[in-house]
């Protein structure tokens, strides 16, 4: 019973962490700039009007996302970046974060490129995300690799793998699927998986 209670504890506790985690960070980020920017309106069009915060703030994360996207943008971000980067505690904080939260991200190269199924002898197939393929040489020529990160109780935490590209199978789900199945220990798993 314990067992029980204290598997279905942690495993909540890491679908809410997150869930809290961004919402409080939205939230925060909508505070901070209704709070600069409500004087701003209520001088220009002389009474507040109700929602110009949470649109401000979608403004702001688009303009924030355009710059990033561009080769200028790109260099003033990174720049800033490493200033930052040079403060003890930001630091310690920052880059893990940002390499967690790059790992989910689609548009970023080091991150989970796509849903894997590996096959363990005697244990059947883990479910993991591929992060790299490369090529090993053991003296008989060049064989392809994949390095398969394999989530175990939460996706904060698991197993990075190493095995040849023909014990991997690519079934037809998507990163953010790959997430959810993780996140409800399998339940959301299609009833039919093409590979």
């Amino acid at each position: 019973m314990f067992s029980w209670l204290r598997r279905r504890f942690i495993t909540g506790f890491f679908v809410t962490v997150p869930l809290f985690i961004t919402v409080a960070a939205l939230v925060w980020i909508f505070t901070v700039v209704d709070g600069l920017t409500t004087p701003f309106y209520d001088r220009v069009l002389g009474r507040r009007l109700p929602g110009l915060g949470i649109v401000s703030t979608f403004v702001a994360i688009m303009l924030v996302g355009v710059v990033a996207t561009n080769v200028l943008g790109r260099r003033l971000l990174v720049r800033g970046e490493e200033l930052l980067l040079r403060v003890p505690v930001f630091k310690t904080i920052y880059s893990p974060l940002k390499q967690l939260i790059a790992a989910f991200s689609p548009d970023n190269e080091s991150g989970f490129k796509r849903v894997v199924l590996v096959e363990h002898a005697g244990r059947g197939y883990s479910i993991g995300f591929l992060t790299k393929e490369f090529m090993v040489d053991r003296g008989k020529g060049r064989e392809p690799m994949l390095a398969v990160y394999i989530p175990t109780n939460n996706l904060y935490l698991g197993d990075v793998i190493v095995c040849p590209r023909d014990h991997a199978l690519f079934p037809d789900i998507t990163v953010e699927e790959g997430i959810r199945i993780f996140l409800t220990g399998g339940v959301a798993l299609p009833p039919t998986v093409k590979l």
